[in-house]
């Protein structure tokens, strides 16, 4: 059998094995709720863009180390539905949250999704005029809502303080139905936002420095209603992230000292016209792929190899087209797009680009390479498999 073909047949086999296994912890309980956490593994969850050890279940009881800030997402989109969770926080100041009607992916430039967030936040935390820490709800990222408790702007206020310091645990009730949230905090909704967008998407829940822990999820879905395109999130497009956000496990450089690890983002320091590439490890044929790209002023030009130098995607002021549909240094850019065969197909902050022909298809694979000749940021690198 065919290396790639085997490959392919035990990722499917490892697939129906771990669905199986979810599905069969899913009966609901008498009032329709089901678990959200199986047993001891993540089981109907993805890691977006954290690390294996930012994540672990123990007896049901899910544990975030914080690090790095990124995302946990169901593997269902959910429309309208109510989700109880406990959660505690075991340092005090920390922050989390909870993600509801998200994309598949991070957004451009951020290690969060598009969605609308309910607040996880610790009481010594502090607050002011823009957040509170007792069950804040809010859009971010290009998901909108009208607030109920509002103060001029998008976030809407809970009327009432009632989340517990840590170490104790808190109780949320998150109601999702037809584009309205609540949040119930310890028996009693205090939190309310209305004509929200997206209105159906994935559950996330967020790594963001607090160590937190999350026991007794479940969630019960409701009837849906027809919905246009506009008001549900992007679906999963089969995106893993190639960057753990601790370290550079999966790269490699002959003189990677220069490049960082800065949490979300990956960060080159080299100075101007000195070059010191970043590969995987791993190599690709036919695949699609999205990276965000921060320049600075003296960042020079940039090359990504997506097949080592067989195939590669020229960021420099000779490349005319692309050139000019970059924002301004300083700002992040999100590059997407799919190599197959011997053409390249690019959108740059979602602007098309004409199709590139790759001259010499001879070198079929090799791995995807960060090269550039200044300082630069890199963040919410993925690959999916076509």
């Amino acid at each position: 059998m065919p290396r790639r073909l085997y490959f392919l047949v035990i990722a499917y086999l490892t697939f129906i094995v771990i669905s199986s296994d979810f599905a069969e912890a899913q009966e609901p309980d008498d009032q329709g709720f089901v678990s959200m956490f199986a047993g001891n593994d993540l089981s109907g969850w993805q890691r977006v863009n954290t690390d294996r050890r930012t994540w672990s279940i123990d007896a049901g009881v899910l544990k975030c180390t914080g690090k790095p800030i990124g995302e946990l997402r169901t593997a269902k989109m959910y429309q309208n539905f109510i989700m109880e969770i406990e959660w505690r926080h075991m340092v005090p100041k920390g922050n989390a949250g909870i993600f509801v009607w998200a994309d598949d992916i991070t957004a451009k430039g951020q290690p969060f999704h598009r969605g609308i967030e309910v607040q996880v936040l610790e009481n010594a935390y502090g607050q002011g005029k823009g957040y509170t820490t007792h069950g804040d709800i809010f859009p971010i990222h290009g998901a909108t809502m009208k607030p109920i408790n509002g103060r001029g702007g998008s976030r809407a206020f809970p009327t009432e303080e009632r989340s517990n310091p840590s170490p104790q645990w808190n109780h949320y009730r998150i109601e999702a139905i037809d584009g309205d949230i609540s949040l119930a905090v310890n028996g009693k909704v205090v939190t309310r936002g209305t004509q929200c967008v997206p209105r159906k998407g994935y559950i996330c829940i967020e790594s963001e420095g607090g160590v937190v822990e999350y026991r007794n999820a479940k969630i019960k879905e409701l009837p849906s209603t027809e919905l246009a395109p506009d008001m549900i999130a992007i679906a999963d497009r089969g995106y893993r992230c190639l960057y753990t956000g601790i370290d550079l496990a999966g790269w490699q450089s002959q003189t990677a000292d220069r490049w960082n690890a800065n949490d979300w983002i990956l960060s080159y320091a080299g100075s101007p016209n000195s070059k010191q590439p970043l590969a995987t490890s791993e190599t690709f044929d036919n695949y699609g792929f999205v990276f965000d790209v921060r320049l600075k002023e003296n960042s020079g030009s940039l090359q990504v190899h997506l097949r080592g130098d067989a195939a590669t995607i020229s960021i420099d002021p000779a490349n005319e087209s692309l050139w000019n549909a970059l924002a301004k240094p300083g700002q992040w850019n999100r590059i997407e797009g799919t190599i197959q065969g011997n053409q390249i197909r690019l959108k740059v902050n979602n602007h098309a680009m004409e199709p590139v022909i790759i001259k010499d298809a001879s070198k079929t694979s090799g791995p995807l390479s960060l090269d550039p000749t200044g300082p630069v940021d890199f963040s919410n690198l993925y690959v999916r498999q076509m």
